[in-house]
């Protein structure tokens, strides 16, 4: 287990109600109610209960239209993460610390690159010192020069089964067809499952959800992309890798 992030100061309080996605009402402890920015936009199945215990980060800012933003709720004794931009960061933080073996090897990351055949960007691309740009070398043995890696923040589960997506979500069969366009002998493709709660062990396709995304994803596994579903415990104020969960297609 590592610690792979600490929030920023929490105050608690309960969700009041959560309206046109982006925004939480929250009553703080303190009896103050406030308006947060929810930065999950999908319907949050079964992670959205009213009245239940929240924790929200403060971030004055002229430049933010709000200044609170939502960042974990308390559902059947268990912390679960909802804030959708937490999980880049964490993983980039990762990566950068080398805690994900499972990408090894490489030397660079760089965030945000454009690729694929339908005007994507990736969230992470990881090459190697002795070739930064990713250019396939001339040599007698296959090395991977460049792996492509998109990160998918997870919050719905049955159980102690995860799952992804919780409805239709095209720009995710989007990016499931450019990892694989991308698979070549020098080149691989990953997709991390950020599950953003401690409960879960298994990890599956939300083909209950998205049926085409659930073929996808299996025949993204069966083309050899890597998929890694990775375990994170959220103990406020710190985040703790748990390691990968068992993957049931």
């Amino acid at each position: 287990m590592s610690q792979v992030h600490i929030y920023p100061d929490l105050m608690a309080g309960r969700l009041v109600s959560r309206y046109k996605r982006f925004f939480a009402d929250i009553e703080l402890d303190n009896g103050e109610l406030i308006t947060a920015h929810c930065a999950n936009t999908g319907p949050m199945t079964g992670v959205c209960e009213i009245g239940s215990p929240v924790l929200v980060s403060y971030h004055p800012s002229p430049k933010r239209k709000l200044a609170y933003s939502w960042e974990a709720i308390y559902l059947n004794e268990e912390w679960i993460g909802v804030n959708t931009s937490l999980p880049n960061r964490v993983i980039g933080n990762m990566l950068d610390r080398h805690l994900l073996p499972e990408l090894e090897p490489y030397t660079n990351v760089k965030g945000e690159v454009a690729y694929g055949n339908e005007k994507s960007r990736i969230d992470f691309l990881l090459t190697n010192d002795e070739n930064p740009e990713g250019i396939p070398k001339i040599t007698s043995k296959i090395t991977t020069n460049r792996t492509y890696v998109e990160v998918k923040n997870t919050t719905w589960c049955l159980g102690n089964l995860a799952l992804f997506p919780d409805t239709v979500t095209t720009r995710g069969q989007k990016h499931l067809r450019e990892l694989m366009s991308v698979m070549d002998d020098h080149t691989d493709a990953a997709i991390v499952f950020f599950i953003n709660r401690g409960d879960c062990d298994r990890f599956a396709a939300g083909s209950q959800a998205d049926p085409e995304y659930g073929r996808l994803l299996a025949a993204a596994i069966a083309k050899g992309v890597k998929v890694l579903p990775c375990r994170f415990k959220i103990e406020p104020p710190k985040i703790i890798y748990l390691g990968l969960a068992s993957l049931e297609v």
